[in-house]
């Protein structure tokens, strides 16, 4: 009897110091930034054309964030801004090296070694940090991923559309583990299955230790027409595009799967979003639905994106959250969840926690006192606040992918009513015009402004003769 008492006693006293060391432990973050994916394009977001089963059960197990905002309309700047906490434009990855909107291949800029990533922040408290997917801030060996935090990095270094051609001389598109070419050029049909098992083999390794798991899958991308691996070519109902839609879908689950096999669903914070708006295609692809614009600009379609966040137990199940959030408070919530410290630098992203976790109102954030600036390379072309977003009047013709902008004037919409804009109130509300007016001259003065440097501004990184990522010759 007395031994049964103590095998007893001994099996509750095991329980009980699991339980001490579940609840000691951080969450795991696995972070989701697809490729040019609209908000239309998910099930859970209004698609009737693609199947997203996977995706669509985060928003019923977890909450969906409907005022989520890229930092941009395009890959470069909107990557820096998610992995910095910051404007594209405060850490100089608004444009190019040559005047562009994103990096290209060889490029002589990347986002500069002193910034502090997220990978970074969660590395020194303790996690285990992967990224497998698309890069695309810079190609040089002192910005890719593993100089960056990443313990592992497993995709490309730029986008999938960015292969040699007429008038672009640049080198086959290469597929890199850690630093190293292990292929070039990379079969494209092939990378979101690829990458996706690589991640689960990094959860199966770091299962026992909390760990960041980024995958910024590069689709639907770039391309006209994007690539999905045979076993999905052909069977959406959407072409090309939607195939890749619903690879993704099945990378997601692949996964899910793998933090249940491993008991893990209940301790990971699992996110899943895109880093800008479905570019206008004809015929039409990707769908922005139900708000105006298309990707690669500063309209709603571009930026406001689809946001899904699980995380059992904590993170209401079947939420809907209004709040103004960005990308930049990814890095200050995670650091914040996982106890870890934040960059000894001025970043512009808000620790938003307690409004995942429902502990506070999720109908307003700090962006509605500062105001969220939409920038188009260097320029502030709009400002949102609470509902409301003012359109600035551009005081210059300002070139945006080979079309012009004029000059034009104020304009306001309520966006958290009239998704579609389909009514300019700009007259009827002087003072919100007004306040707004001043929240983006407080944003020029800090982040800055065509002509007009931010007080706030730091120095991209720059390498003099940048060369090519190209595979090693076979040894003999």
């Amino acid at each position: 009897m007395a031994a049964a008492v103590a095998v007893t006693l001994m099996v509750v006293g095991r329980q009980a110091v699991a339980e001490q060391a579940s609840a000691a432990r951080p969450p795991n973050i696995v972070l989701f930034f697809v490729d040019n994916l609209g908000h239309g394009d998910l099930g859970c977001t209004g698609s009737t054309l693609h199947r997203t089963p996977r995706i669509d059960a985060l928003a019923t197990h977890g909450t969906r964030l409907t005022s989520f905002y890229s930092a941009s309309g395009v890959c470069t700047p909107s990557r820096a801004a998610l992995l910095t906490g910051c404007y594209p434009r405060r850490v100089g990855m608004h444009e190019s090296d040559t005047g562009g909107a994103v990096l290209q291949p060889v490029a002589a800029r990347g986002l500069h070694p002193d910034e502090v990533t997220i990978a970074e922040v969660l590395k020194a408290a303790g996690y285990a940090t992967g990224i497998f997917g698309k890069w695309h801030l810079g190609d040089q060996p002192a910005f890719l991923p593993t100089r960056q935090g990443f313990d592992v990095f497993f995709g490309i270094p730029y986008s999938d559309d960015m292969t040699p051609r007429e008038g672009r001389p640049w080198p086959p598109l290469p597929l890199l583990s850690g630093e190293q070419v292990i292929e070039a050029p990379v079969d494209r049909t092939l990378l979101a299955r690829r990458c996706t098992e690589a991640a689960v083999r990094f959860i199966d390794a770091h299962a026992e230790q909390p760990f960041f798991l980024y995958l910024p899958h590069p689709m639907p991308g770039s391309t006209q027409h994007p690539f999905a691996s045979e076993a999905f070519q052909g069977k959406s109902r959407n072409g090309a595009y939607g195939d890749s839609v619903e690879e993704l879908d099945w990378a997601t689950g692949e996964v899910l799967d793998a933090l249940e096999r491993h008991h893990l669903t209940d301790e990971t914070l699992v996110i899943w979003t895109s880093d800008n708006g479905a570019p206008r295609r004809n015929p039409p692809q990707g769908s922005c639905a139900p708000f105006k614009g298309h990707g690669y600009d500063t309209s709603e379609g571009a930026m406001r994106m689809p946001c899904l966040v699980q995380w059992p137990g904590h993170v209401p199940a079947g939420g809907v959250c209004d709040a103004l959030i960005s990308t930049m408070d990814l890095l200050p919530t995670c650091a914040h969840l996982a106890g870890a410290e934040l960059p000894g630098r001025r970043i512009d992203g808000h620790d938003i926690s307690s409004i995942l976790l429902g502990d506070s109102d999720t109908t307003s954030s700090p962006w509605d006192t500062i105001g969220f600036g939409y920038y188009r390379l260097g320029q502030l072309q709009a400002v949102r606040a609470g509902r409301w977003r003012l359109d600035l009047p551009l005081p210059e013709k300002f070139v945006t992918l080979g079309r012009r902008t004029e000059p034009a004037a104020c304009a306001l919409y309520d966006v958290a009513n009239d998704l579609a804009q389909a009514d300019e109130v700009a007259d009827d509300h002087p003072d919100v015009v007004a306040r707004l007016m001043q929240l983006a001259a407080a944003i020029r003065q800090e982040i800055g402004d065509i002509d007009q440097p931010g007080r706030g501004e730091r120095a991209a990184g720059k390498v003099t003769n940048p060369v090519p990522l190209l595979a090693s010759p076979p040894q003999p």
